[in-house]
């Protein structure tokens, strides 16, 4: 049965991975605004922008992870047919 609820929290496709990438720049961009609000000028922007490049390095390596896992994969099955 944790099997089952593990499951849910696994990335297989790049769809879903795409829709947690989503999720996360929104959440970074909302974080970010508020930074500019709290911090006036070049600090608040500056944070803004981590914020957005955070984003950015996650989303690749999540979906680096999704390709390498996917063709480990497909090289597994291919061990396995042949």
């Amino acid at each position: 049965m944790l099997r089952r609820i593990g499951r849910l929290f696994v990335i297989k496709t790049r769809f879903e991975a795409y829709l947690i990438i989503f999720a996360l720049a929104l959440g970074a961009m909302t974080r970010g605004v508020r930074y500019t609000l709290e911090y006036p000028g070049l600090g608040g922007y500056l944070l803004w922008a981590a914020t957005a490049g955070a984003v950015f390095l996650g989303g690749a390596k999540i979906l680096d992870a999704i390709r390498y896992e996917q063709a480990a994969k497909a090289a597994l099955q291919g061990e396995n047919a042949g």
